[in-house]
């Protein structure tokens, strides 16, 4: 009989794709935001299982902090509450589920024939402060310029806007 970790695991595992589908398949853009809320928030539950906590707190604070928010501002303010058609048309779906399916076969044929190396358990404090070690010495060019693009990306953003 499988142990507590591993039927959670594939409880959180059902729960993120099931809602990832709503994600994709719901009509109102709305609802569409609330289930990527609580797909992403499994995926940070899942990564808590994995006893990846940097991760995990990682995803809920950019991804369900920071850039959810900020869509579901951005689906506010650019719309008229009061005559807000926010629905979607799901123009080309067959052809997408296609190249997805294609993708999930790559991607399982991929997964079940590496060998995956399995390191020793490491406890969280070490993880972290490694992670911060290697960011501020190792990955320190690479993390300043990606955080340069961020900056110019979201200052084109903000011009773009500005012109209408």
């Amino acid at each position: 009989m499988p142990d507590l970790i591993t039927i959670l695991f594939y409880v959180f595992s059902f729960l993120i794709v099931s809602f990832a589908f709503i994600v994709v398949f719901a009509k109102n853009v709305i609802y569409s935001a609330v289930a990527l809320f609580i797909s992403l928030f499994f995926t940070a539950a899942l990564y808590l299982l994995l006893k990846a906590d940097f991760i995990a707190l990682t995803q809920l604070l950019i991804y369900i902090g920071g850039i959810l928010v900020l869509l579901i501002f951005g689906i506010m303010l650019t719309t008229r509450i009061t005559d807000a058609e926010i629905r979607t048309k799901n123009l080309s779906a067959i052809p997408a589920a296609i190249v997805a399916s294609g993708i999930f076969v790559i991607l399982m044929i991929i997964i079940l024939t590496t060998k995956w190396r399995v390191y020793q358990e490491i406890p969280s404090e070490e993880t972290v402060s490694h992670i911060g070690k290697l960011l501020l010495s190792a990955y320190l060019l690479p993390f300043e310029i990606a955080s340069v693009v961020l900056l110019i990306a979201l200052i084109g953003a903000a011009m773009y806007a500005r012109k209408k």
